[in-house]
């Protein structure tokens, strides 16, 4: 019989992190059990593996160089994050080398493989993330409740929530839960004084992720402000709990909504922002239409698809050159659910 082969998947991020990397790599591991043995690891450690799964160019720069020159024929897969896609890639030459390295080349959504240099493109494919489904039937109250879910650092754009919510007419039953850890400790400070000045918006800090995935479920829609994404896992995570998202016009959102989505504010406007959620909270006709176009996107987003995708990823790699060939994922399905009371947790 022979041995299942052995993948160091190189994650910059661990369990204490609590963040999309982390829960990438935890994922990925998961659907590649029975398939081969994998490992995750900070930075590879010299170990010999068969294949090694590189999430972040630029973060992984030196794990995925050791392993290319310690084994120039093995096959090396690295997983493009937001950062590298739009920040790193176009000047960083360590994100560069890295897809230099690269056998196989994956971005988690399609607008990514758009934003590759043209050498990178014929060994590059689009795997889309996925969530378990939760549903949640509260009964609804007087409150529009909408949650935004996203540590306070300057990609996730928190001071434009944080803007919209002080421009909401003080009668506006809309109630804002934001929930992350502040990395940044003015944002923190901005995120207590929002809260204390402003009765529409209430920062929650870092809640453990099955807890905060309760109160996106609870809720009327998320809110998802990013500067920069390569595929937020809480879009996804909304989209299955059959939450509308109220998003702001990046790649990494529309490669997950669709760029015929109506739902999306110009990124950093508060002002549209705060327009977008009382037209949501108030016009019961777009509410449902951004529901429905959600909903027709959310089978694209279930574990078995990207349970499918990540292993024939693993197959191609293993294969060798011959079998690399480019596989953008592709999917459909979503909705709105019930508010959570503002003073009640999930």
């Amino acid at each position: 019989m022979n041995a299942l082969p052995r993948v160091c998947l190189v994650s910059p991020a661990l369990a204490a992190a609590n963040n999309g990397n982390w829960h990438t790599a935890r994922r990925w591991s998961r659907f590649l059990a029975g398939t081969a043995r994998v490992q995750i690891m900070l930075a590879w450690d010299g170990t010999p593996f068969d294949a090694l799964i590189a999430l972040h160019a630029r973060r992984s720069a030196e794990s995925i160089e050791r392993f290319h020159a310690a084994h120039p024929g093995a096959p090396v897969a690295v997983v493009l994050t937001g950062t590298d896609l739009y920040r790193d890639l176009p000047s960083d030459p360590s994100a560069q080398h890295s897809l230099e390295c690269a056998s196989h080349v994956v971005v988690l959504q399609d607008e990514g493989l758009l934003r590759l240099p043209p050498a990178a493109r014929p060994k590059a494919r689009s795997i889309v993330q996925s969530a378990t489904r939760l549903v949640r039937g509260d009964a609804a109250t007087g409150h529009v409740g909408l949650v935004a879910v996203g540590h306070l650092r300057d990609e996730k754009d928190p001071l434009t929530l944080m803007a919209a919510a002080r421009l909401l007419p003080p009668a506006s039953t809309i109630r804002i839960v934001h929930i992350g850890n502040a990395l940044d400790d003015t944002l923190g400070a901005q995120a207590r004084a929002t809260m204390q000045q402003c009765p529409h918006y209430r920062w929650l800090g870092g809640l453990p992720q099955a807890v905060a995935r309760r109160w996106v479920a609870r809720s009327r829609a998320l809110v998802h402000m990013s500067r920069m994404e390569g595929g937020a896992n809480v879009v996804i995570e909304a989209l299955r709990s059959q939450v509308p998202v109220l998003a702001s016009r990046i790649d990494g959102n529309v490669g997950l909504l669709g760029r015929d989505y109506d739902g999306y504010f110009p990124v950093g406007d508060a002002p549209a922002l705060a327009a977008l959620m009382q037209r949501f909270a108030g016009d019961a006709h777009f509410a449902r239409h951004l529901a429905a176009q959600c909903r027709a996107r959310e089978p694209r987003f279930t574990p078995a698809a990207e349970a499918s995708a990540v292993r024939a990823l693993l197959a191609d790699m293993l294969a060798g050159p011959a079998a690399q060939r480019q596989q953008p994922a592709r999917g459909a399905d979503t909705i709105g659910a019930s508010p959570p009371h503002w003073d009640t947790a999930p």
